[in-house]
């Protein structure tokens, strides 16, 4: 059986059976642009990334197969992503917007996960956490492209009690939680080396002792109104489930969208 792990590789020297492709197809995709530039590592043709597809075959996504709760499916997919061994399976990405509209997005680690919605741990102070106080209402995004599997999430951000970032605060390794008050998250520093003079300066104020948690630093709780699965399909027509959640009759609603 092959594993769901199985693109594994862009450009091959030889056949690759993990990604089913052939050196030669690479350099007769190249030799048929030839004034393309070569962005490549060690002289390799670059890619004809228009050319680049997949047809998504690996499952389907009926009405009658998800939960009414959508947390409870994102929960389902995670547990099928982790069980895969894909990579950073918990990865997902965080998008805010600032008080003239800018939008701006960056990864961040799904470290809670229940009835009432994701969770992550930051800076209170960083670009982020500045951007969901002025204005919670966020999104959020997690891929598993080996599964063919999309889950994006549209709600509202809010602190976690400061007794549950403490709690979790004391369960991080200890250089992450010296990295926590060594690092003035999303400010501009002179460089490496004053990064790791904070660190060390860090090291020494907390040797022999426990390292609390820094009181700009700590959980955020998103809490979705809107939920959509996404499940890759062959001919691109794909399946999309849209939840969405109805303050007066207490309950999800759920939707077909088209691909």
């Amino acid at each position: 059986m092959q594993p769901l792990l199985r693109r594994g590789c862009l450009l091959c020297p030889g056949f690759c059976p993990t990604c089913g492709r052939r050196g030669s197809d690479v350099a007769a995709r190249s030799a048929a642009y030839p004034g393309e530039v070569d962005h490549t590592p060690a002289g390799r043709p670059a890619p004809d990334l228009a050319a680049l597809r997949e047809e998504y075959t690996l499952g389907g996504l009926a009405e009658s197969d998800v939960d009414p709760d959508p947390l409870v499916m994102l929960r389902r997919w995670v547990d099928d992503a982790v069980a895969a061994q894909i990579a950073e399976p918990t990865a997902m990405v965080l998008s805010t917007v600032d008080a003239t509209g800018r939008v701006a997005s960056r990864t961040v680690l799904l470290k809670g996960l229940d009835e009432r919605g994701v969770v992550f741990f930051s800076h209170y102070t960083s670009r982020k956490g500045e951007e969901l106080a002025g204005q919670p209402q966020c999104a959020v995004h997690l891929g598993w492209y080996a599964l063919e599997r999309q889950v994006r999430l549209e709600g509202r951000a809010e602190r976690l009690p400061e007794s549950e970032s403490d709690a979790y605060f004391a369960s991080r390794p200890r250089g992450s939680q010296l990295g926590a008050w060594a690092s003035p998250q999303s400010t501009v520093v002179e460089g490496r080396e004053a990064l790791e003079a904070r660190y060390a300066e860090a090291e020494a104020r907390f040797a022999g002792g426990d390292v609390p948690r820094p009181p700009y630093w700590g959980g955020v709780r998103v809490v979705p109104d809107r939920v959509e699965l996404w499940q890759g399909r062959p001919s691109r027509m794909h399946d999309r489930l849209r939840y969405s959640w109805s303050p007066t009759q207490h309950a999800w609603a759920l939707e077909r969208l088209a691909p």
